[in-house]
């Protein structure tokens, strides 16, 4: 039977503390039931051989030292089945939407575990996001963890709708495994305005029917934050490795997952790190990231797109600082890009995909792919020099050459980059606008590009708009 203690004797924020006459586990579930009758549940997260912190999900409010506390004997676990495909749960995993209890067919762990290296599989199959400015120049594979870098006010969360909405494995990319794709989508700290434009979006475009989500709102308790990435991943890892499923993980906003940990380790009076962020934060966040993958021997993948908006837009603020180190690359929101109306605002020339080289190609996306995206990032690069240059001495002092350059990073953000949160783009229909700003440069000028591409796809007559391209 299970010992019950009364034996409160602090309160702290998110936090209890009661004293314990046996050992008590780490991460172990506990029951705390108040004076007027009510459940709250927690979970342990520092033991000592006479006391225990526990951080409580609900929140302290209506706690009291006469509240029992009850240990449950073992640590929180997801309930797991494929039908929670097309549910909508809160942040600790119970259902919010209306629909029937979950009759799980096994309940796991949500702590989990990065994957054994000894049998990781090197990420190098595309998905395509129906982005061109992710799909052509920051490519995302499975199995990889590509986070998104915004700031306040900047669409972000469109972006994550859409890429939520059109991600997809391509049929000639699926090596005949018949695995299924699936999103798994975890909102932290978001407002409940936020939240309803989620779930509109997601009935409104049938997406729901792939996806799990779970909320938690900003007026819902911080404890509960670093709970639901757990959550989700432990979803993610069930449907990837033991139904085959292609699983792509949306966390938005890590921002707030870090600021929870923060308000925890505040109240556990830590010893505060960087910005007083704790100093597990980097380990905290590795422990999330690095559960992204494809094991040997499985046929689905776990990938990560985590989204955090960088305090002040500052990209060296710890967030996504230590982000940066574990993930493989960054996608960039553009402020200024977002002020012109370029819809997604993607900064392609400080974002990165550090594994896109192994993920396009022949066999993969288009054999022009990767000379089509180097011969594009050079010469938008080159047209961003130039404009700081006519800042100083007027277009008119410039070459023929340099302002080819120019109208060509002017219709690399209006063509390429821009296309509208409800236009989705093919990896063919991608590179085919690149090829038609490409066009506007002599040949001469295409040294990164296989001479055999050039003969096969240059417009000789120039440019040839792209109807989808005109249309967004």
């Amino acid at each position: 039977m299970q010992k019950e203690y009364r034996t409160i004797t602090e309160i702290s924020g998110p936090l209890v503390f009661a004293e314990v006459d046996e050992p008590v586990g780490y991460d172990e579930i506990v029951e705390i039931t108040t004076s007027d009758g009510q459940t709250r549940r927690g979970q342990v997260l520092e033991t000592t051989s006479d006391l225990v912190a526990i951080q409580v999900f609900e929140g302290t409010s209506g706690i009291d030292r006469q509240a029992s506390v009850q240990f449950k004997g073992e640590t929180l676990k997801m309930d797991l089945t494929e039908d929670l495909l097309g549910r909508v749960l809160d942040g600790s995993g119970q259902p919010i939407d209306g629909g029937p209890e979950i009759e799980p067919d096994e309940r796991q762990d949500i702590v989990g575990a990065a994957i054994n290296p000894y049998s990781r599989e090197y990420p190098e199959e595309f998905i395509q996001t129906g982005v061109s400015a992710i799909d052509g120049m920051n490519t995302l594979v499975r199995g990889q963890k590509l986070p998104i870098f915004s700031a306040s006010g900047l669409p972000h969360n469109d972006l994550a709708l859409q890429i939520a909405r059109q991600a997809t494995v391509p049929e000639e990319d699926e090596d005949g495994d018949g695995s299924e794709f699936a999103v798994i989508f975890g909102a932290m700290g978001i407002t409940a305005e936020e939240a309803n434009e989620f779930m509109d979006d997601f009935e409104r475009t049938g997406a729901l029917e792939r996806s799990v989500v779970f909320m938690n709102l900003a007026d819902d308790p911080a404890v509960e934050r670093t709970v639901t990435p757990r959550m989700a991943l432990t979803t993610a890892e069930y449907l990837a490795f033991e139904k085959d499923y292609h699983v792509l993980v949306i966390l938005t906003d890590m921002t707030n997952y870090c600021e929870a940990l923060r308000e925890i380790g505040a109240a556990r009076e830590e010893v505060p790190g960087r910005r007083g962020y704790p100093g597990y934060m980097y380990t905290d966040l590795a422990q999330l990231y690095e559960r992204a993958g494809r094991i040997q021997g499985r046929d689905g993948s776990v990938t990560q797109i985590p989204i955090l908006t960088m305090p002040g837009d500052d990209d060296t603020h710890p967030i996504p600082d230590l982000t940066g180190y574990i993930t493989e690359g960054q996608i960039y929101i553009d402020r200024d890009l977002n002020s012109q109306g370029v819809q997604p605002p993607v900064d392609v020339l400080p974002s990165l995909s550090r594994l896109m080289d192994d993920g396009i190609g022949e066999g993969l996306t288009r054999g022009d792919h990767a000379d089509v995206k180097d011969q594009l990032f050079a010469a938008y690069a080159e047209g961003e020099d130039l404009r700081d240059l006519v800042n100083i001495v007027g277009r008119e002092a410039l070459s023929e050459r340099d302002n080819k350059y120019l109208d060509l990073a002017d219709r690399f953000e209006e063509e390429f980059v821009q296309q509208g949160y409800e236009t989705e783009r093919d990896i063919d229909e991608t590179i085919e606008i690149g090829w038609d700003l490409l066009s506007t440069l002599p040949k001469e000028e295409l040294n990164r590009v296989d001479e055999e591409f050039i003969e096969e796809h240059y417009r000789e007559d120039g440019p040839e708009i792209l109807e989808a391209s005109a249309d967004a």
